[in-house]
Formats: C-alpha cells, structure tokens, sequence
C-alpha cells in the first residue's frame, strides 16, 4: 500500500512539472524539420570531437522564426552554413533549406576500444524563441542519411525525435516570474558500433611481437641469465611504449579500459618471465641443473597457456558483451 501511495505521488510530481510545458505549447506554431546526413568524419578520441555534414530543410509560417539568424546547435563547437535558399510553399509557408557542416563534441566510450560502441547526437533549437511560441516536428518522409555516412563503422540505430528542454535560469529576462525557461528542440541519436579487427591487430601487433620475444628466454640456457635479462627488458620497454602510442590517441578514462587489460596482462607477463628466469638460475648454481631445467619448461608451458587463456577471455569479454549492450 505505502508503495503505490508513493508511485502515485511520484507520477503527480513529474505530472505537475512538465504541465507547465504542456500548455505552453498548445498556442505555439509549429515549424516542421527534415535531415539527411551525408557524412561523418575526422572523429577524434583525444579531442573529444567529430565532424558531421549534413542537409537540414525547415517548414514554418512566421518569418521572425528567421532560422538564418537564430539557429542554435547546442552540442556543436561550431558550425556553419555552407549553402542556403529560402522559398515560399503553396500554402505561404517558408521553406528553408541549408547545408551545414558542424564541429561535434563526442562523449566517447572507450572501455572496449577498438570493438567500441557510440552515439552520436544532433540537436537544433531556435535561440530567440521558446515552447510558447515554437515547436518542432519531424518530417518522417525519405531516408535521413547516406548508405556511407560513416566509413569504417556499421549503424545500429538513427532515432528522430523533437522534445522541450527545461532550462532552470531566465537568462535574465525580467519578464518571467520564476528562473526557468523552455525551448523545444529537434534531436538526432546515431548509434554505431565498430568490429574493427584490423584496428586491433595495427594497435597491438608490437605488444604481441614483445610477448613472443619475452618467450624466446624459456630456450636460453638456465644459466645464461645476461640473454635472459636482456629480452625480457628489452620486451618491458616494448611494451611500455606500446602503450603510450595507443593511449595517445584516447581521451582520459578512470575505468580500466581493455587498452589497459592487455598492456598490464603482458607486462605481468614478462615480469613473471623474468622472476622465472632469476629462479632457474639460482638452482642452476645451487648444482640443480636438471631441476631448472624441467622447472623452465613448466613456467614457460604455464605462463604461455594463462597468457593465452586470459588474453583470450579480455577480448571475447570485450566484443561480446559491446555487441550485447
């Protein structure tokens, strides 16, 4: 009983917040809006950024609308307007057509890159005029993007949709009782994913060639540990450098990243060669020649196989539970 009290409650509330907006919006004029992307590019991780061009045609009737003068793109660093004609329909409202080309900020997630997964979003609102007077609505007709609006990546979803953003300030306007404003806006959701093995391979191909160096140790004499040492350290600095490349070209991340899975799995790896390497030899001095040497065969059996196995499960983890999500 408390629980349906409390959802009851919890609905009214929401119900009386956005009822404002409601009505606010039953006297606005309505501006109808269509998009067609024709390609995303020059995505940078570090940056925190892409670049999109895309066709955007909108259908009103007041002229103050002016979407030459008050279009907004709020999650652009900037844009502009490369081409635009402006018409009037049969029915005397105007139609505007332009081609834009906007810098994006991109808020990436990068825990299973190169097999990542993201979205991509697109919003315009009129910065003169709010949800009193404006309201966008969607023109469904046609397809919304090219077939190769995004090389290298495969579409999962294209989501459309036109909603009221709240804003809690005036923006100083003193007409208004309370600090809160709201303005419709139209909002492009792309989700893409990429399987790039490839990719993969580029960025962790000198990892990969470190570990097998770092494996050549287990064929050195147990006693030879200056050869020992001098693979395995050369493997370390590999490795180390390895990742500084790769991380270079990724934002900050304070999750553990599969980047840093693989890099931190090899350089355990070698770490664990070497500790090897120092045990063989000392029961090599010990006298313990045959134990050392059936002791190197088993590390190096052991860690090849965990090393394997656990690269293995980091990957599979990684694409597969992206590609769930």
């Amino acid at each position: 009983m408390k629980k349906a009290i409390l959802l009851s409650v919890s609905l009214f509330t929401h119900f009386l917040f956005f009822l404002p907006s409601i009505f606010a919006t039953q006297g606005a004029d309505t501006v109808k809006v269509g998009i067609y992307v024709t390609s995303i590019h020059d995505i940078n991780f570090k940056e925190k950024e892409y670049s999109i061009n895309l066709w955007l045609w909108l259908k009103y009737k007041r002229p103050e609308f002016d979407f030459m003068k008050n279009l907004e793109v709020p999650n652009a660093k900037t844009f502009e307007k490369s081409y635009a004609t402006i018409d009037t329909l049969e029915d005397g409202r105007i139609y505007m057509l332009m081609k834009l080309q906007c810098l994006m900020k991109g808020n990436w997630k990068i825990n299973n890159f190169p097999f990542d997964s993201q979205k991509l979003r697109f919003t315009i609102e009129n910065s003169q005029y709010d949800s009193k007077e404006l309201i966008f609505s969607i023109d469904t007709l046609g397809k919304h993007y090219g077939k190769f609006f995004m090389m290298g990546w495969e579409k999962d979803s294209f989501t459309i949709k036109s909603e009221i953003n709240q804003y809690e300030t005036g923006f100083g306007d003193p007409a208004l009782n309370k600090p809160q404003s709201s303005y419709s806006s139209y909002k492009v959701v792309m989700a893409v994913h990429r399987q790039s093995w490839e990719l993969f391979f580029k960025l962790f191909l000198g990892m990969y060639i470190s570990f097998l160096i770092s494996c050549v140790c287990f064929y050195i004499p147990t006693d030879n540990m200056d050869a020992r040492l001098a693979l395995s350290l050369g493997s370390l600095f590999a490795v180390i450098g390895n990742k500084y490349i790769v991380d270079s070209s990724l934002p900050e991340s304070n999750s553990f990243t599969l980047v840093d899975s693989l890099h931190g799995l090899t350089l355990f790896y070698i770490f664990m060669v070497i500790a090897s390497s120092v045990y063989t030899f000392k029961r090599h001095k010990e006298g313990m020649i045959s134990q050392a040497i059936e002791r190197n065969k088993i590390n190096g059996l052991v860690l090849l196989i965990a090393y394997m196995v656990l690269n293995t499960w980091f990957v599979f983890k990684a694409t597969y539970f992206e590609a769930a999500g």
